[in-house]
């Protein structure tokens, strides 16, 4: 398995929106997709980390160099106070219950 944290600063207040934006495309996956998740932090609400996986590496450059990516990606730049900090890497363990 293969994905990608990022740390990402929302504008204050904007958090809802992005909520809603994401929901809106969660039903855009693409090939290899696995899932992900999204942490709001406790010391500060306006701060996330999003936790992606994809089957492969081939597979989720596939995806992070599409054009609906970008164009979705785009869309939710509006809501981050920055550029996303993006740490991309090979999972090697997961455990769920």
């Amino acid at each position: 398995m293969y994905g990608t944290i990022a740390r990402i600063k929302v504008k204050p207040g904007a958090v809802d929106s992005l909520k809603r934006l994401a929901e809106k495309n969660s039903a855009a996956t693409s090939d290899g997709y696995i899932g992900q998740y999204v942490y709001q932090m406790d010391n500060d609400p306006d701060e996330l980390y999003l936790v992606v996986m994809y089957e492969s590496k081939e597979r989720y450059h596939a995806n992070a160099n599409s054009l609906e990516q970008n164009e979705r990606f785009q869309e939710m730049m509006q809501y981050f106070a920055a550029e996303p900090e993006w740490h991309d890497g090979e999972i090697i363990s997961s455990h769920t219950a």
